[in-house]
């Protein structure tokens, strides 16, 4: 990343900026940033009002000009108004700004990672992409915002080299001097001081500050996988308590936490050579115009006003050519998310393109059946689990898969899904046909049991149905309950859950449903009634089952064995 030519990045950063500026939002972005841009323009021009007032102040002081003094503070009082008006109005227009395009270009991210299920292609490829979620929540709203705060203030600090320039260069006169007997005099010296003074410290500061830049984009993962440790022990609490792992995962947490620490004082090591320099170099900023300006005050050419105004005129320009100096590390907190970005974008692009590349193929099938046409079920690796699978399921069948675990029925039920890309072949389903897949461990969203009971839609089912589903389930209880908000994976046991998983079943009446263990957590008396009641509610839908209970075969009429790497009909 360090290594990277400044072209290389430039073409990449315009590529993750650009697409915001050419969108449908684009009209309000730019009378918003237009916005910023004239009241960052106002900004300067106040600064030069500043610029003289000190000349007129620091001239009456000296005079002991009673009257000019006052009538100084008068027009300093309007001249604060404004600048304090300014700098407000400057602010409000820059976070609208911000949440307007971070607003965009999450949707973007959160849009590009669930398309196609990249999202779940990353846990199976292991791609080289930690934590999505901080990219998208984190790094988006750091990287909307210190990219416009950076904008900003280079915007200013050319603005005001373009302002000051002239002044300062007027103000200083010539600098004259003998050397070898000859006279030689620099006019607008200081200009030339302030432009050496500051070539130096940007010179010096890129050296001390570069290894900021890798130190911050490992600082953002290490204290993600943290908080993902931490995440992880309070989504799987129950689990952990019943195993007693308390000693195991503090382990754990304090191996990552050290990885945080370790990097945090390398960062702390960094940041101090740079600061030290940073400071010093701001210190002698201040009083370094008084020394090269002092020879003309002294020699009776200058009064103190003018002193004044030209050390005033001098910061001016001199921090307008520090830009790099005082942003540095700024910037390289900055690079560090634009990095981060990028790789992430870059994965997602690649997950996308192998998505399309995969040699799976799903298409519509012309009889209502929904068919395998050699297809062979493989493994990230290549090792096929599945060989050559030619099958057809109707509607209405009842079908239990059955093998040895391991041998690839849970993976078969994902290239049936869509979401499995390793293998090759045809999965053929009828057109506007309706699939639905029941996992042994359903997933439970956070909010209302409506919501709940619904998902992943929010609606089409009176509260009457709902409640009459529920019991038809046996979850009675759970009918009143409806708008209640809870965390539903952990109040329900695991019976409970898949009893409204198949509540879901009955309310979306799907062509094919496709139960993976998904009774496993019922006692044999609950079983019995689900399949039942799938049975007697959805006589046309094809119904596929995986389970290792003898007691299964009672509900279903085909019996397919996975053995040998081949499905065959047992």
């Amino acid at each position: 990343m360090t290594g990277e030519k400044p072209a290389g990045f430039a073409a990449r950063l315009w590529r993750l900026t650009r697409p915001y500026w050419v969108s449908e939002d684009r009209l309000p972005a730019c009378l918003l940033f237009g916005a910023v841009m004239g009241l960052t323009v106002g900004g300067v021009y106040l600064e030069v009002l500043f610029n003289s007032w000190n000349n007129d102040f620091y001239n009456a002081l000296q005079e002991r000009d009673e009257a000019t003094f006052w009538a100084e503070f008068a027009v300093f009082g309007w001249l604060a108004a404004l600048f304090i008006g300014n700098f407000v109005a400057t602010r409000y227009f820059s976070l609208w700004l911000q949440i307007r395009w971070r607003d965009w270009l999450t949707k973007r991210y959160i849009d590009g990672w669930l398309k196609a299920r990249i999202y779940y292609r990353f846990q199976l490829t292991g791609a080289d992409t930690d934590n999505p979620d901080q990219r998208i929540a984190e790094d988006v709203r750091l990287f909307v915002a210190t990219t416009l705060g950076l904008f900003v203030q280079l915007v200013n600090s050319v603005l005001t080299l373009v302002a000051f320039l002239g002044i300062l260069w007027g103000l200083s006169g010539d600098y004259g001097f003998t050397l070898f007997g000859r006279e030689i005099a620099i006019p607008g010296y200081m200009v030339w001081f302030a432009l050496v003074y500051s070539v130096v410290g940007t010179w010096l500061t890129h050296k001390v500050g570069k290894p900021l830049v890798p130190l911050n984009y490992a600082q953002q993962r290490v204290e993600a996988d943290f908080r993902y440790g931490l995440m992880r022990l309070r989504e799987n609490a129950e689990q952990v308590a019943l195993y007693g792992g308390e000693a195991r995962e503090r382990r754990d947490f304090l191996a990552r936490f050290a990885a945080v620490v370790a990097n945090w004082r390398d960062l702390m090591w960094a940041g101090l050579k740079l600061n030290l320099f940073t400071s010093l170099f701001a210190q002698i900023a201040i009083v370094f115009p008084f020394i090269v300006a002092a020879p003309r005050y002294f020699s009776g050419s200058m009064q103190l006003g003018g002193l004044m105004q030209t050390a005033s005129a001098f910061g001016q320009v001199q921090g307008a050519l520090s830009f790099f100096v005082q942003a540095y590390s700024q910037l390289a907190d900055w690079k560090a998310v634009v990095d981060r970005l990028l790789d992430f974008e870059a994965a997602v692009a690649a997950a996308a393109k192998a998505e399309r590349a995969a040699p799976l193929v799903h298409g519509a099938s012309q009889d209502g059946q929904l068919r395998l046409a050699g297809v062979d079920v493989a493994l990230p690796d290549g090792r096929v689990l599945i060989a050559d699978a030619g099958v057809a399921i109707a509607p209405g069948a009842r079908i239990l898969l059955t093998g040895e675990s391991g041998s690839g029925k849970s993976t078969l039920f994902r290239v049936l899904s869509g979401i499995w890309p390793f293998g090759r072949g045809a999965v053929l389903l009828p057109k506007a046909a309706r699939p639905l897949f029941l996992p042994q461990k359903p997933y439970m969203p956070i909010g209302t049991l409506r919501e709940a009971l619904l998902y992943p839609h929010n609606g089409g089912a009176d509260d009457a149905t709902l409640r009459a589903t529920l019991e038809a389930v046996r979850l009675p209880a759970l009918g009143a309950r409806l708008d209640e908000h809870a965390n539903w994976g952990q109040t329900l046991s695991p019976g409970e859950q898949q009893r409204l998983a198949v509540a879901r079943a009955l309310l979306a009446k799907p062509d094919f449903l496709f139960l993976d263990e998904a009774t496993a957590a019922m006692d044999d008396a609950n079983e019995a009634h689900i399949y039942e009641l799938l049975d007697r509610s959805l006589p046309d839908t094809a119904i596929v089952s995986i389970g290792h209970r003898p007691s299964l075969r009672a509900f279903h009429t085909q019996f397919w064995n996975v053995a040998d790497r081949r499905l065959g009909i047992a």
